[in-house]
């Protein structure tokens, strides 16, 4: 497995990311894989690599460069109940600061860098992501319908854009969600807006689970609702991505 430090061209600047890919010479299909709002950490980038062994090139942006290179604030190495709310306090300002406009100025740039990389193959490309992550990988998906192929959320807002938003999106999706983030009732509704918009899509809720069940490093972490995503997400990626 290789690794690289990146920096993405973008409109207002240079974004740092991280990169996971084969170590084999050839070329893999892409994803675009976004954090949550805690950011590239070394959770990530395992979480980067894991994925990148089955075959796919995965590239992780700091989609607060603007605030600076990864991590944006100092981060304890395990983020607790006692820590979180501090941690978010400093970021939280940074993340609403992340307009629409912006995000979909940078998806552009993750886009195009990513389709440029010699080791990613032609053709249509993967997003997905967490959290806040979740979110920014669904308007990358409405906003590029013509180059992502699959796209992927999990503990995401991915409704808060509004059903217009999700209407645009060609691609095909999982949204997984939190027991903590959805109720049953909510789940129903938000699967008949992707039913009328005409998603082809699975979204769930993960049992027994709160938000940010992925992410291993934080008190929120399930192991049995991050091995459900990687099932999801695997399934997903090979079945549109062709890489079998």
């Amino acid at each position: 497995m290789l690794t690289k430090t990146l920096h993405i061209p973008t409109a207002d600047g240079r974004a740092d990311a991280f990169a996971a890919f084969p170590d084999d010479g050839e070329r893999h299909p892409g994803v675009l894989m976004y954090p949550d709002g805690f950011g590239i950490r070394p959770v990530l980038r395992e979480m980067a690599r894991e994925l990148a062994g089955h075959g796919y090139y995965v590239l992780v942006p700091n989609f607060l460069y603007r605030h600076g290179p990864a991590p944006v604030i100092e981060l304890p190495e395990y983020i607790g109940e006692d820590a979180r709310a501090a941690v978010f306090a400093r970021l939280m300002p940074m993340i609403k600061a992340h307009t629409v406009e912006r995000a979909l100025s940078d998806a552009d740039a993750c886009l195009r860098f990513l389709s440029a990389q010699p080791e990613v193959a032609a053709g249509p490309v993967a997003v997905t992501g967490y959290c806040i992550g979740g979110l920014l990988a669904t308007r990358t998906a409405a906003a590029h319908p013509d180059q992502v192929a699959a796209v992927a959320a999990f503990h995401a807002p991915v409704a808060a854009d509004g059903p217009d938003a999700l209407a645009r999106i060609t691609a095909q999706a999982h949204f997984g969600h939190a027991a903590s983030d959805l109720t049953p009732e909510r789940l129903g509704e938000l699967n008949q807006v992707l039913d009328a918009a005409g998603v082809r899509h699975t979204s769930e809720i993960y049992p027994g689970t709160v938000h940010g069940f992925t992410m291993s490093d934080t008190n929120a972490f399930d192991p049995d609702g991050l091995k459900h995503h990687w099932d999801r997400l695997l399934a997903l990626l090979d079945s549109t991505l062709g890489n079998n």
